[in-house]
C-alpha cells in the first residue's frame, strides 16, 4: 500500500476543503469496506486519504411528517434496523439488512454504498490493462462475464452497478444532497446520481471530485414498497439480480398508481423499467399482472456471453417484488 497522508475533520467544509478538482490523488473514507480493498490490491494510490468519521453531522437520522434525512455517515446496520425506516421503507431497510455479513454492516455507509466503485473483476486486478484504468477496451466484452450488465446497449464498459440501496432509494422517490467547494450545495434525485463510466476520469456516479455527499432524503408518501434480490449466497456476498418497487394503493384488489419498478446490478447503473412500470399503472396486482411486468421489464436486454440466465431472474424478480409490495401469498416460501 502507498504511503499516504491522514486527515480528519470534524465538519463537512474542513472535508470538502480537503479535496481536489481532480481524481486520484485524494480519496474519502467512511467505513473502508471498499477503499481499503482497494488500496491493498493497488487500484487505488491516494497521497492523501480524508476520514468523514470525525463528522457528527453525517451520522443522523430524522424522522418528519413529510420526509425523512439520513445522515451519509450512518451505517448499514443502523438503517436495517431503525424500526421507523423499517415500517415507512422496507425497501430501504430490507435491502440493507441482507448486504454482506455483520462486521461489513456495522462498517460500512449510506454515502458509501452510493459511491462505491464497481465489482468487476478485471478493474480490481491491477494487471488487467481495464478500460477504466486507462486501457482501451472492456475486458468483460469478450471474457469473464458472468455477472456483468445485460442492458450493454451503447455501453463502451459493461460493469454492473453496486449499490445495493440505490435501488430501493431511487423507487422512492429519495435525493441525495451534496456539499461543494465555497459551501456550494445541491439536490440530485437518486435516479440522476449514477453515471456509467468510460474512462479513468470517469466514477459510478455524478459528484464532481471536490464534493461530498452529506445525506439523503427521502419523501414520506405512504407507498407500499419492497425490495427482492437473488444472489450466489446468502451472506458477504452482492446480489446478482436487484428489484426494487413502490406505488401508491396496490393492495386488496385497489389499483396501483404511480409505480416504479427500479432494477439493478443489471445494468451500469440503476435503471427504471418503464415498460414494467406501465405494465402495472392503473391495474389491480394479480399474479397475471406481476408476470406481465417482468417480461416487460427485461424488453431491450441484451445479455453478453455468459449472464443470459440473468433476464430470468430479472423477471421472476420483478415478480416476487411486486408480490411483496402488494401484501399477497410469498408462494416461494409455501
Amino acid at each position: 500500500m502507498k504511503n499516504f497522508t491522514y486527515y480528519r475533520p470534524t465538519t463537512t467544509e474542513q472535508a470538502v476543503s480537503l479535496l481536489e478538482g481532480r481524481w486520484g490523488n485524494t480519496e474519502l473514507l467512511a467505513g473502508g469496506t471498499d477503499l481499503l480493498a482497494l488500496q491493498k490490491n493497488y487500484i487505488a494510490q491516494p497521497g492523501r486519504v480524508v476520514s468523514l468519521t470525525g463528522i457528527a453531522g453525517l451520522q443522523t437520522i430524522v424522522v418528519g411528517q413529510q420526509n425523512v434525512q439520513i445522515g451519509a455517515g450512518v451505517t448499514l446496520a443502523r438503517i436495517a434496523d431503525h424500526p421507523d425506516l423499517r415500517r415507512l421503507f422496507p425497501a430501504l431497510t430490507s435491502a440493507a439488512g441482507d448486504i454482506g455479513g455483520p462486521q461489513i454492516r456495522n462498517m460500512g455507509t449510506l454515502g458509501g454504498n452510493l459511491c462505491q466503485r464497481n465489482r468487476c473483476w478485471y478493474f480490481r486486478d491491477e494487471h488487467s490493462p481495464c478500460l477504466l484504468r486507462g486501457g482501451n477496451r472492456c475486458s468483460a466484452i469478450e471474457g469473464e462475464n458472468k455477472y456483468h450488465a445485460i442492458f450493454t446497449a451503447n455501453h463502451r464498459c459493461v460493469i454492473a452497478s453496486p449499490s445495493t440501496l440505490a435501488t430501493g432509494l431511487i423507487a422512492l422517490g429519495a435525493t441525495a444532497e451534496v456539499l461543494g467547494p465555497q459551501n456550494r450545495r445541491r439536490t440530485i434525485q437518486l435516479a440522476n446520481f449514477f453515471n456509467a463510466p468510460t474512462g479513468p476520469n470517469d466514477r459510478e456516479h455524478n459528484l464532481a471530485p471536490n464534493e461530498i455527499v452529506t445525506g439523503v432524503t427521502i419523501p414520506v408518501r405512504g407507498l407500499n414498497n419492497a425490495a427482492y434480490e437473488v444472489r450466489q449466497k446468502q451472506s458477504s456476498d452482492w446480489p446478482i439480480v436487484q428489484v426494487a418497487v413502490a406505488f401508491a394503493g396496490g393492495r386488496n384488489g385497489e389499483k396501483a398508481t404511480g409505480v416504479k419498478i427500479v432494477l439493478s446490478h443489471v445494468a451500469p447503473t440503476p435503471i427504471i423499467a418503464d415498460g414494467a412500470n406501465r405494465a402495472v399503472e392503473n391495474r389491480a396486482i394479480t399474479d397475471a399482472i406481476a408476470v406481465a411486468a417482468g417480461q416487460a421489464a427485461v424488453a431491450g436486454a441484451k445479455p453478453l456471453s455468459q449472464n443470459g440466465y440473468k433476464v430470468r431472474l430479472v423477471e421472476v424478480a420483478v415478480k416476487r417484488a411486486l408480490t411483496i409490495a402488494a401484501g399477497l401469498p410469498r408462494y416461494w416460501e409455501v
